[in-house]
């Protein structure tokens, strides 16, 4: 079985093309060489990977598969390249890693300020994704660490827990809700509400639910933090879900009423997730443990 990172290079441009010719231009690779290539792979794994048609070229089951392999492969050389050019270049080694708003905000910086003082030769970059867009990353092989609900995650994701999230609501002490220590949030319908920017992943997982419930929320004001958001609330602007770790720090010095959400997409385990952990660059396995060791 003879093939390089070449040959499944254009194996994934072709995929993601649906073409043979413009997987080629996208390869930067002459035709006949392209086709020549995907031939080659084809005999090599003794099956066809692709269905010809008039209109482009379809996966089959089998190239399904080794799409799946292939972008796996290409990232991991990727991370190489990467670590390798950090290294002659006299920088440090890095990890990446994928977490939802409420992570980002709550959990992980903490944990990742010790991890960083502990390994002074790793660096890590975070990006904030929706939990069900770190579970596709981490499926695909797009992405090797994250942070994110469970229920998001498929079954062949590899998870451990970290926390338990709970989302609450926050109003003012003189507002409607005053007094009030549990709730249903259909009960919120028509009231004015405080919340994260559009494009925060928690935004948009509070959205979806409100949207299935048939409430249309109306925001006052969006803000990036939940203490900000806090301290609109106490001033009357609005209410807000928020997670019960930032409600009850900002109670402690703002004049808000902090509810137990009833429903249950309120409840969220919140774990870390890997494709496979034994398969993780040493960086991340690093990161992993110190992260078991915080869990809770």
């Amino acid at each position: 079985m003879r093939f390089d990172l070449v040959d499944l290079r254009l194996f994934i441009a072709v995929a993601d093309a649906h073409s043979i010719t413009g997987g080629a231009d996208r390869a930067h690779l002459a035709l006949a060489s392209a086709s020549a290539r995907i031939k080659g792979l084809e005999d090599s794994f003794g099956v066809p990977l692709f269905k010809r048609g008039r209109r482009g070229v379809a996966l089959t089951t089998a190239g399904e598969s080794l799409l799946d392999h292939a972008r796996i492969i290409m990232h991991n050389v990727e991370t190489m390249q990467g670590e390798m050019v950090r290294f002659a270049s006299g920088l440090r080694a890095n990890v990446e890693l994928l977490a939802n708003t409420v992570g980002l905000a709550e959990h992980l910086p903490r944990a990742l300020a010790a991890f960083l003082r502990d390994h002074p030769d790793i660096s890590v970059d975070v990006e904030e994704r929706e939990s069900t867009d770190i579970a596709a990353a981490i499926a695909a092989g797009s992405a090797d660490l994250g942070f994110a609900a469970e229920h998001a995650l498929p079954d062949n994701v590899e998870r451990f827990v970290f926390g338990e999230d709970r989302l609450t609501l926050v109003a003012g002490r003189r507002g409607p809700f005053a007094g009030r220590r549990q709730i249903d949030f259909v009960e919120t319908a028509g009231q004015d509400f405080v919340g994260l920017t559009q494009a925060t992943a928690l935004q948009v997982h509070i959205g979806k639910h409100a949207a299935r419930l048939g409430i249309r929320q109306h925001f006052r004001a969006r803000l990036r933090d939940f203490d900000a958001i806090c301290q609109m609330v106490a001033a009357g602007v609005g209410i807000a879900v928020v997670p019960e770790a930032a409600a009850r720090r900002c109670a402690r010095t703002m004049p808000i009423s902090v509810m137990t959400l009833r429903d249950g997409w309120a409840n969220r385990r919140l774990v870390i997730c890997a494709r496979s952990f034994k398969a993780l660059p040493r960086p991340a396995k690093l990161l992993v443990d110190h992260l078991r060791k915080a869990a809770g």
